[in-house]
């Protein structure tokens, strides 16, 4: 039997831009809608569901934030903002109203496609219920509540193990700083970011093969965290956007109304330690 293509759709009002990422997404194997306004892009997602969602900020009829409320008002699928908004309160905003992730303009079309397969790989997980995952050397067993590093069990502390699970169930996806101060430690540390930091370098402690150097535990710097799978997200090298804003072979260069091109993603350098905490956490 054939396997059913992934679909994707994609809403930003510049045609330049849909026609790099059609593109992109084509070469990668997925099925393209596109829509250019807030409207249409309600419409198609309502009318004929995909499996991902790419959204632009910048839409002519109404602001891209408002087309994601909408959305996550009945829809858990996959969904990354695409904007040339680079403020970090932006970033945290987006992402507490419920997008998967959020990619900076100018972006590299390979990795919005990893980006990309990571989202719809957490919602996969999170419909099947799987018990196990894996990020390189890292598994976690949800159901025995078991951590082990190169098949050696790992010994975590109770709020360890609670702030790797939930950076676990959402892998791949930036989880917001109070997203995670909430569930662990409760509402009333929301601000007590400091706490992260002494927890993550714990953490990197015991599952990373260099701590100061992380490859699994990723720090976005004023947003949040991510866990990052391992497995690569495609077969197929896409087009990438160049860095002096030429075109890539095979995909026209996307440019903004003032010439500048659209297109590197949400990367912050990962980085660790606990300066500036004045205080400590409560016990683990």
């Amino acid at each position: 039997m054939t396997e059913i293509p992934s679909s994707v759709l994609v809403v930003d009002d510049e045609v330049q831009i849909r026609r790099f990422l059609r593109t992109g997404f084509e070469l990668d194997g997925f099925t393209v809608q596109e829509a250019e306004t807030g409207a249409e892009a309600l419409r198609a997602a309502t009318l004929k569901p995909s499996d991902l969602v790419i959204l632009d900020l910048n839409l002519p009829d109404m602001d891209g934030a408002d087309v994601l409320e909408r959305l996550r008002a009945w829809s858990t699928v996959p969904l990354i903002v695409l904007s040339v908004r680079a403020n970090e309160a932006e970033k945290v905003r987006l992402l507490e109203l419920g997008a998967d992730d959020y990619v900076v303009k100018p972006f590299g079309m390979a990795e919005l496609l990893a980006r990309a397969h990571s989202a719809m790989r957490r919602q996969l997980r999170a419909s099947r219920g799987e018990p196990v995952v894996k990020f390189g050397p890292l598994s976690i067993d949800f159901a025995a509540r078991a951590v082990f590093i190169n098949d050696q069990r790992v010994t975590l502390t109770p709020k360890e193990y609670r702030l790797l699970q939930i950076l676990a169930q959402h892998s791949g996806n930036v989880v917001t700083h109070q997203f995670l101060l909430r569930e662990v430690w409760g509402n009333e540390h929301l601000d007590d970011t400091h706490y992260l930091r002494i927890f993550v370098r714990k953490l990197r402690r015991k599952i990373e093969a260099d701590p100061t150097q992380p490859s699994i535990l990723l720090t976005e710097l004023g947003v949040g965290y991510r866990l990052v799978m391992s497995d690569p997200p495609a077969n197929v090298a896409p087009p990438q956007v160049a860095p002096g804003g030429g075109p890539p072979q095979g995909a026209q260069n996307p440019q903004d109304p003032h010439g500048g091109p659209h297109g590197g993603a949400l990367g912050g350098a990962a980085r660790g330690g606990a300066h500036g905490a004045s205080s400590s956490p409560p016990a683990a």
